[in-house]
């Protein structure tokens, strides 16, 4: 395995080799399971046989967050300020959680095998040490490699200790381009029989994950598996969920096609998702958006085409067609007139500004005014129009000196 510890960057030998000189230290988790799979590695995890405050004397520009469960984010010197940071953890045994997320306390030790024992899943229990010896007690190279997910040790108890790694579970089945990794029977009984741990993790934890699982390769696979288990109702309740969609690319699609069959309203359904995911406000909206698509009419006709191009920046263009392909919704007429024509001749932008319209109207500024424009410039989307003159032309046709404005149409899609 030696090969492996060619991937490492400068950084990260400097760092192995600080801790190394003092105690011992491995890699583990993510980036052992990665570099095994041939996957690309992300951020570095470092368990050491070193107290946080000796990881701090070799480190000192490192931040003791977490310092009570023995981890240090370790930063290099001042020269190396923007290549990163590394969580490096004391070495732990074996504990309690009675609050089913949390150890109720932590007990350092100098056992790697010990440490990885406390592990969730046997992909994740596994360690190089700094001469690339691979530390595997779970066999969970033979899982990696034969597409299984196992807990360590006893699924019950696994699961018991912290009801997050119900939602790291499926987010570890995803195998990429090999498909969904196949979910142990003893973990998916268990799984299945905790559904309640889930209570105890934090609503942005659950969202985080989710948002994860969403973003993978197989989603709608492991979707459906999520939904057999329970933990789609579990941690979307009061919602009425649809696991029979096809998924996209974009985890707020995804999560948009999900919640597809319930029949509120788009504000209520990113309320909803808001409280129970603790999503930003931008992705509930977006999710706000696409549920109030479900049912609109596409109109291929050129000025629907125009106001669309126009109304809607490109990515949620690009959302809107993923997320009805999703719900299975014949697209493809529209896809051709998105295809065939144009974006209006005269750009995005308003050819009559207020003033212009202000002083052709006598109209003093204000909502009338406003509303007036915007009218216009849909108008002029639309139409297809090329210049002020063709958009001012449009007044002798607009009933706009006595009508009320609230009910004039603005440029918008749907």
């Amino acid at each position: 395995m030696r090969e492996l510890l060619d991937r490492l960057k400068d950084d990260d030998r400097t760092v192995l080799s600080g801790l190394g000189n003092r105690g011992e230290a491995w890699i583990v988790g993510g980036w052992v399971r990665d570099a095994l799979s041939g996957n690309r590695t992300g951020d570095l995890d470092i368990a050491t046989t070193l107290r946080p405050d000796e990881i701090k004397e070799i480190f000192p520009r490192s931040l003791m967050i977490g310092e009570q469960y023995g981890t240090v984010s370790v930063r290099l010197d001042e020269s190396n300020e923007n290549k990163g940071i590394w969580e490096v953890t004391t070495l732990r045994s074996e504990g309690s959680y009675g609050d089913g997320r949390r150890p109720d306390n932590v007990e350092f030790c100098d056992d790697i095998g010990a440490d990885l024992s406390r592990r969730d899943f046997t992909i994740n229990a596994m360690a190089i040490g700094n001469t690339g010896e691979l530390i595997d007690p779970f066999d969970g190279l033979g899982d990696l490699d034969s597409g299984v997910l196992r807990s360590v040790g006893n699924a019950d108890d696994r699961i018991g200790e912290d009801g997050l790694r119900i939602m790291r579970a499926f987010r570890f089945l995803d195998w990429g381009n090999r498909g969904v990794r196949s979910l142990d029977s003893n973990l998916s009984d268990a799984i299945s029989g905790s559904i309640t741990m889930l209570d105890n993790v934090s609503k942005e934890r659950i969202g985080s994950e989710l948002a994860l699982i969403l973003s993978g390769e197989n989603v709608g696979a492991i979707v459906n598996l999520m939904d057999y288990h329970g933990v789609i109702g579990a941690i979307l309740p009061g919602i009425s969920t649809e696991a029979d969609v096809s998924m996209s690319g974009n985890w707020r699609v995804n999560l948009a096609l999900i919640c597809s069959a319930d029949k509120r309203e788009g504000d209520d359904m990113g309320v909803s998702l808001g409280r129970l995911l603790r999503i930003s406000k931008d992705d509930s909206k977006t999710v706000a958006f696409l549920h109030d698509c479900r049912d609109v009419t596409l109109g291929a006709q050129p000025s629907s085409i125009r106001r669309f191009r126009v109304a809607l920046p490109a990515a949620r263009q690009e959302d809107l067609v993923s997320y009805l392909r999703g719900i299975h919704r014949d697209v493809s007429e529209f896809i051709d007139a998105l295809d065939s024509t144009g974006p209006p001749r005269a750009g995005s932008t308003p050819l009559v500004d207020g003033n212009m319209l202000s002083r052709v109207t006598g109209l003093e500024p204000g909502k009338r005014l406003g509303r007036l424009k915007g009218w216009l410039h849909r108008r002029q989307v639309e139409e297809d129009l090329i210049s002020p003159e063709d958009v001012l032309a449009l007044l002798d046709g607009m009933e706009w000196a006595e009508s009320d404005p609230d009910k004039w149409p603005i440029l918008s899609w749907p």
